[in-house]
């Protein structure tokens, strides 16, 4: 029997030569078809991977190794190794919840209606609080079509299979809106109301459900409503003004926040919610009494760091420069110091003073005493101030400087490969990238920028699915990287597929440029209302885009 943890086997596989994954395993040797598999893994060869593990779970009885062998089978979307590793771990651990949220992982996958709800039955029968969790992770993240879970969903509410907890309703509510199902939301919604008709959380599901549906003057009756427990709740309170500004008001959600207790976090975004609002003389009046008020309880002019740096903040809003200036050149030392004066460098750029803004940055990041992380910052500062500016040479030229004291520095480089993308040299920013897994090689981070940027300004679309594979394989719930994925796919001409794997990253994070890649798959595969749909949505989140802006030139939409 195999026990060994992914660390250990790390350290071995990466201790053999790089062929080893390509060499046959004895096959009475599954500790070699593990390591095997576990450097194809990290080499991001999923389908390689895949092979050695059902390999190594064949020839041991554990059923740690049958798991992550099904894990890793449908990572790599092989449904068929996938079966074939369940069936052994069925075999070695029959009640394990987690074996069973595969097999309805599984059964999703293969558009296997009935075997999927047999499974998800199973689940949410469970007594204890975890196998509704378990079935609710199988219908928001399983399947490679929404519309059969939202299916399911449904018939799971019919068959009154939820737990009767406040929890595992708002839960799978929370899940109908994400796979956008207006009318099963509703319906579900309806019923949690119905069944737990004070509890604040409901109140707040609900309204989010008359948002979604355009109901405004609903959805504001009942957040209405909700005012008197957000004073003596303070969770209540900051999701009461979440609501009031998804409802388009955040002045409303300002004035929320202004019930009960004060703390500098609740000032901070009342302070920004008005400053979105453009209400000028709200964020005046709360500029001042947050001034007196912090004077009064530390005595005149003994404002906290805290307090300071946050008035110059508020100073910024209210488009007081010059104020916002003082406030953050009177931080004493201490942890918001370093913040302060990196604000600073900022408002002189603003006031238009860019040389003292560039001398002064330049003065931080030659400050001997001061932490690295801060000097680092005021590199990024200094470079992000020279991009505003549009001056090309000297925001290369500040990474220069920046790599020449922090020559392995992943924010660093991080940065400069994007700077570099941004500028269509795509050769110098691979560059940084791989410099950054030659440092880091598990960084996901720069796995999946590589391997997007791959994938959408080159054709070597097979390198880049398997960066971004090993991003997958580190981080298999991450939006981004899943948007990275489907976007490869259909690089590759896989549009069903890349299409259900982008609508799945749009249910996770509802983001611009990933309703930008919906959108062009959509309009590809012909279905340009929908399509049209999707880029409506991308419009709204961030018209300028550049992800929105390509496909819209694209496609001609």
């Amino acid at each position: 029997m195999i026990r060994i943890t992914v660390a250990a086997l790390l350290a071995l596989a990466l201790s053999q030569p790089a062929q080893a994954a390509r060499k046959p395993a004895p096959a009475e040797d599954p500790l070699a078809a593990v390591m095997a598999g576990e450097f194809a893994l990290q080499a991001g060869q999923l389908p390689e991977a895949s092979r050695w593990y059902l390999q190594a779970a064949q020839q041991d009885d554990d059923a740690g190794l049958a798991e992550r062998a099904t894990r890793i089978a449908l990572l790599a979307n092989d449904d068929a190794r996938a079966a074939q590793t369940l069936k052994l771990w069925r075999q070695r651990a029959p009640e394990s919840l987690a074996m069973r949220t595969a097999e309805a992982t599984l059964a999703l996958r293969q558009g296997k209606a009935r075997a999927a709800r047999r499974e998800l039955l199973g689940l949410l029968r469970e007594t204890d609080d975890t196998g509704w969790r378990h079935a609710l992770a199988a219908l928001g993240s399983g399947g490679r079509d929404p519309q059969l879970s939202a299916r399911l969903l449904g018939e799971l509410v019919d068959e009154g299979a939820i737990p009767a907890k406040l929890e595992a309703w708002l839960a799978f509510a929370g899940l109908a809106q994400q796979l956008d199902q207006q009318a099963l939301s509703e319906r579900i919604v309806g019923e949690v109301v119905r069944r737990f008709p004070q509890e604040p959380r409901v109140a707040l599901l609900h309204a989010r459900q008359l948002t979604r549906a355009e109901k405004t003057d609903q959805a504001r009756k009942v957040l209405d409503g909700l005012l008197p427990a957000a004073a003596e709740d303070s969770a209540v309170r900051l999701s009461l003004a979440e609501e009031y500004d998804r409802l388009g008001d955040p002045v409303a959600a300002s004035q929320a926040l202004a019930q009960g207790p004060q703390d500098t976090l609740t000032y901070g975004l009342r302070a920004s919610l008005l400053a979105k609002a453009e209400d000028n003389i709200a964020l005046g009046e709360l500029y001042e009494e947050l001034r007196q008020q912090s004077a009064a309880a530390a005595g005149a002019d003994q404002f906290s760091p805290d307090r300071r740096l946050l008035l110059g903040q508020i100073a910024e809003f209210l488009k007081r420069p010059q104020e916002a200036l003082d406030w953050y050149r009177s931080v004493p030392g201490g942890e918001q110091r370093a913040e302060a004066q990196l604000r600073a460098v900022s408002t002189l750029h603003q006031l238009e003073r860019k040389d003292e803004a560039y001398a002064e940055v330049r003065r931080l990041q030659g400050d001997a005493g001061s932490e690295d992380d801060a000097r680092r910052n005021a590199y990024l500062l200094e470079a992000e101030l020279r991009q505003k500016d549009e001056d090309d040479a000297g925001e290369l030229d500040v990474f220069a400087r920046a790599l020449a004291a922090y020559p392995d520095d992943l924010a660093l480089l991080y940065s400069r490969g994007l700077a570099w993308e941004r500028r269509d040299r795509i050769d110098r920013a691979e560059a940084d990238f791989r410099k950054i897994l030659v440092i880091d090689p598990e960084n996901v981070a720069a796995l999946n920028a590589l391997g997007y940027t791959l994938a959408d300004r080159t054709t070597r679309y097979q390198e880049a699915l398997e960066l971004i594979d090993r991003a997958r394989a580190a981080a298999p719930e991450d939006a981004a990287i899943i948007d990275s994925y489907g976007w490869v796919l259909y690089r590759l001409g896989r549009n069903a597929d890349a299409l259900a794997e982008l609508r799945r990253a749009y249910t996770l994070r509802k983001d611009a440029e990933i309703a930008a890649h919906v959108a062009e798959v959509l309009w590809v595969m012909g279905q340009k209302d929908e399509a049209r749909r999707y880029f409506e949505e991308a419009r709204k989140l961030d018209p300028e885009n550049r992800s929105l802006q390509r496909a819209l030139e694209k496609t001609g939409a």
